[in-house]
């Protein structure tokens, strides 16, 4: 839980406020690069220790409930599609039903 928080987390934010909040900076186009190649460096790291394992750690847990919150954020990028086993453990994590309950949840008290 405190990898996908402290140490994958927080470039990918990074890549939402450079992109949502800073695309118009004179700058912006040159810091891009230097953003997504922070989050690929994150995601190498993350795609080895996740190895062939299904889960980060034994049987699915919190902290992979964390991470695939956390790593669904790429999506949209295209950044995740570069890793086929990060993308496929996102899958895996998305399919399970109390991962489907969970969000449905948490997306109806959103909207409610």
């Amino acid at each position: 839980m405190f990898a996908a928080l402290s140490t994958i987390e927080p470039p990918i934010l990074d890549l939402t406020i450079a992109r949502l909040l800073e695309g118009d900076k004179p700058w912006a186009e040159q810091r891009l690069p230097l953003v997504k190649e922070r989050i690929r460096s994150r995601l190498g790291q993350l795609s080895r220790r996740l190895g062939d394992a299904e889960w980060l750690d034994g049987p699915f847990s919190a902290g992979d409930l964390m991470m695939v919150s956390v790593l669904q954020r790429l999506r949209m990028s295209g950044i995740l599609a570069e890793y086929a086993d990060l993308d496929a453990y996102v899958a895996r994590g998305e399919a399970r039903p109390a991962y489907q309950r969970a969000y449905a949840a948490q997306a109806a008290q959103a909207l409610g």
